[in-house]
């Protein structure tokens, strides 16, 4: 196992890593005291699985009261007895909440009226807070109940808590915006600067490769410029990534290609099961809902997980002894499922994985990667290991995972990528830039195509709308690119705002948004107090403008994106009295800070729109 560094602040914290999945959760954490080696240890203790001890995850589900209050979550939510209380009290179940969440790109391979629904009047928000706050009391027990002198620990630690949060691949700072809420909204930290400062987010791709770090499983096997792909299959999501390993010692690693993330998690299998029974017991008197219910809770919890190949035979209990139909191979109480039928069920998100991995190989082509390592609770499953590792070895690619507990990879790696961030460069799956307009140029075909919807600024230039400037951004890099607004009233460039717009087709460098419209999307919007800087009078052919300059910059932290905008601003004269150039100064401080904290993330009370038409000053280039 890769050792940790001694922790080098100055004061004590604890680190707490959530992994909130699609079927199941788990939580790690560590304790860090200056100059001491940080020790990751898991939540191995829920109420309601004390039965259980050392078992690190528990499921993602909630029952609510008909006043919309949680009545029981995690492990609780699926004691013996629970679903007849729930009848009795009109409870409302809720499973799969976190794919109510996912960027609408994703929907191309689940329909969100395909999930289980949410309950009325709640939102995705708020159930993920009430599932935070659950995780978050349970973390509270299970470390004040294991540490001597636990209360008076958890007292000096409380307001020093870091969370680091994981999502999959495939979601973005809409999704980061709303997770962070979520956590103000389940209490984890305060609605602050300093609160939002303590939430960090991980992708599980990234995640898990640290956990395979840790456990010894990567650089065991891997050497000085060596690439590997870590496939995350959990509930919900499949996360695909590829990094390289510029050194071993001291280690750095380097993202290559894309992360890529699908939606065929080990929930698409029942899915494919479900819709089997219902069609094999549709003449049935097995076929109603409640029996097709109570035979796909059982082969979720025992016949999925035995199940090795198409050469044996499963079977799903449900109901009585008594029950019994020939035409459909009930007897007994148990319905008999052929090897080949059960294959049938997994193929699907085997052949998408596959594909998802060879398209990995493509995009990185440049670094030859011989090794894939497999994680998450769904690489348990000895049939999808098994032909993986079967279908993998004919292109040349060997498949490894851990040999246990793969399902808190994700939760134990949170708390390593805060401890250790050894990943120094990432290849971003967006594209992010503005909106803007270009000089119109006659002899440009591009411009000609265009030529009616030309106008003329007050500059007296022509130019042509629609354009659009972006550009790639990489791990822990700023790009900043000036613009500039002109107005005919001074007051009007008194605010500055623009939308970052993100593009996610297959162009290097987009120009036109007309061609690709269904491409790009308004991630958030910026807006900057510029009412201190002096408008300068320019001249046109039709009078008096002024201009505004100003800058957007934009900043790839770890896993996050930051939009900032900058400008520059001056007293008006030199003799201004001291009380108003002081007075500017605050100003200046608190706009800029303000700016700070509306920009973090790409999102804290960011207004997010979903249309174009909400730019409130035309973003042009300058020339």
């Amino acid at each position: 196992m890769t050792s940790l560094r001694p922790y080098q602040g100055l004061v004590r914290k604890l680190v707490v890593a959530m992994d909130i999945g699609t079927t199941f959760s788990g939580v790690s954490y560590a304790i860090l005291d200056p100059g001491e080696v940080p020790k990751i240890q898991g939540v191995t203790r829920f109420p309601g699985q004390e039965n259980a001890a050392g078992d690190s995850k528990i499921p993602s589900i909630l029952y609510y009261r008909p006043d919309g209050t949680v009545h029981s979550a995690g492990a609780e939510a699926a004691l013996p007895g629970i679903e007849l209380e729930a009848e009795d009290d009109q409870l409302v179940f809720v499973e799969w909440f976190k794919l109510h969440l996912r960027p609408e790109t994703l929907d191309s391979e689940i329909k969100r009226r395909d999930l289980p629904p949410l309950p009325e009047g709640k939102t995705v928000l708020d159930v993920f807070a009430d599932f935070m706050n659950y995780l978050f009391n349970c973390t509270k027990r299970f470390v004040t109940e294991t540490h001597a002198s636990g209360e008076s620990l958890w007292t000096s630690l409380e307001d020093r808590i870091e969370f680091v949060l994981s999502h999959p691949n495939g979601w973005e700072g809409l999704q980061q915006s709303k997770m962070r809420q979520a956590a103000i909204m389940a209490g984890l930290v305060p609605d602050t600067p300093s609160g939002r400062d303590r939430v960090h987010f991980v992708t599980e791709g990234e995640a898990s490769l640290h956990f395979c770090i840790r456990s010894g499983l990567a650089t065991e096997s891997v050497r000085d410029g060596e690439s590997v792909m870590i496939v995350d299959a959990g509930g919900g999501t499949v996360d695909i990534s590829s990094y390289k390993f510029v050194s071993t010692s001291p280690l750095s690693v380097e993202e290559i290609t894309t992360a890529d993330c699908i939606v065929q998690g080990s929930t698409r299998v029942n899915a494919q099961a479900k819709t089997f029974l219902q069609e094999r017991l549709k003449n049935s008197p097995y076929g109603n809902e409640e029996d097709i219910k109570a035979m796909v809770d059982y082969f979720n919890k025992s016949t999925k997980p035995i199940f090795k190949d198409a050469s044996e035979q499963s079977y799903i209990k449900f109901g009585s002894m008594g029950c019994n139909d020939p035409k459909v191979k009930i007897r007994r109480g148990q319905l008999l499922l052929s090897g080949p039928e059960m294959e049938s069920f997994y193929q699907p998100s085997l052949d998408a994985i596959v594909s998802a991995v060879e398209e990995q190989e493509r995009a990185a082509a440049a670094h030859r990667i011989s090794t894939v390592f497999l994680v998450g609770g769904f690489a348990a499953s000895p049939w999808l290991y098994t032909n993986l590792q079967r279908t993998l070895k004919t292109r040349g690619l060997s498949l490894s995972r851990p040999d246990s507990h793969t399902n808190k990879a994700v939760a134990e790696g949170g708390v390593s990528f805060y401890l250790a961030h050894v990943v120094s460069a990432r290849i971003m799956r967006t594209t992010f830039g503005v909106n803007t307009s270009t000089r119109y140029k006659a002899n440009d075909p591009e411009h000609a195509a265009r030529v009616k919807t030309k106008f003329v600024r007050p500059s007296g230039k022509w130019v042509i709308p629609g354009a659009y400037s972006g550009t790639r951004v990489l791990g822990d890099e700023e790009k900043s690119r000036v613009y500039h607004s002109q107005a005919y009233d001074a007051h009007a460039l008194d605010t500055m705002t623009t939308s970052v717009v993100g593009y996610r087709g297959p162009k290097h460098k987009p120009r036109w948004r007309d061609l690709e419209p269904e491409s790009y999307a308004v991630l958030c919007t910026i807006s900057a107090d510029t009412s201190g800087v002096t408008k300068v009078p320019r001249y046109g052919p039709r009078g008096i403008y002024y201009k505004q300059h100003y800058s957007v910059v934009l900043i790839c932290g770890p896993t996050e994106l930051k939009a900032q905008i900058q400008w520059t601003e001056e007293p008006r004269l030199a003799s201004d009295p001291p009380t108003l150039l002081a007075r500017r100064a605050r100003r200046l401080c608190a706009l800029r800070e303000e700016v700070r904290k509306s920009a973090s993330a790409m999102e804290h009370k960011l207004t997010l729109f979903e249309e174009y038409s909400v730019v409130v000053v035309a973003i042009r280039r300058d020339y």
